[in-house]
């Protein structure tokens, strides 16, 4: 049975993203982002969303743990931040309903998607400039970068919130994620 860690960088919502994964049939349990990296026996990874990006504990050296990465908010702003992305405050601020236009239909993260979907948001920060390796796959009218990919190395992020019932296709894009994560 394929698993999936999900990180847990003290958000809200980091028991809902365990909770649609279980539901999934997944083998899934939220793990300290205090956990040495040797220690996660994962086939992929969910970094949660979170207050700070101050508390994020051992996310950075997970990304080198070499299985898919899902970053979620600031699981994806700690990606951008980390691998030569830059971070900075949303023009919006704080949740918010979004319409999302997905701008990579092939993209196995979200490009099922396409074009469009409804979703629930915090724009507090966000992505401004993704990595090097990565590609835009998604923005708004609140958001220049509402999700990215790096399918080589099986980085993804989405600012939105997939696992709330207020994002109407957060299940496809968990499914799409675990479709990677079994590869």
């Amino acid at each position: 049975m394929t698993r999936i860690d999900v990180i847990d960088n003290h958000g809200q919502f980091t028991h809902l993203e365990q909770r649609a994964l279980r539901d999934m049939g997944v083998d899934v349990e939220i793990v300290a982002n205090d956990t040495p990296p040797e220690d996660i026996d994962a086939d992929g990874l969910v970094l949660s969303g979170g207050p700070s990006i101050d508390r994020i504990g051992n996310c950075p050296a997970y990304l080198d743990l070499d299985i898919p990465v899902f970053g979620i908010c600031l699981g994806m702003q700690l990606i951008a931040t980390e691998l030569d992305g830059r971070v900075g405050s949303g023009d919006y601020g704080g949740y918010a309903d979004v319409t999302v236009e997905i701008t990579d239909d092939s993209d196995p993260l979200v490009g099922s998607l396409a074009p469009e979907t409804r979703v629930w948001a915090s724009h507090a920060d966000e992505v401004k400039e993704v990595p090097s390796g990565f590609t835009r796959t998604a923005r708004s009218d609140v958001c220049g970068v509402e999700a990215m990919s790096d399918t080589d190395r099986d980085l993804y992020g989405v600012q939105w919130h997939p696992e709330v019932a207020h994002t109407e296709e957060g299940e496809e894009v968990f499914e799409n994620f675990l479709a990677r994560c079994t590869e």
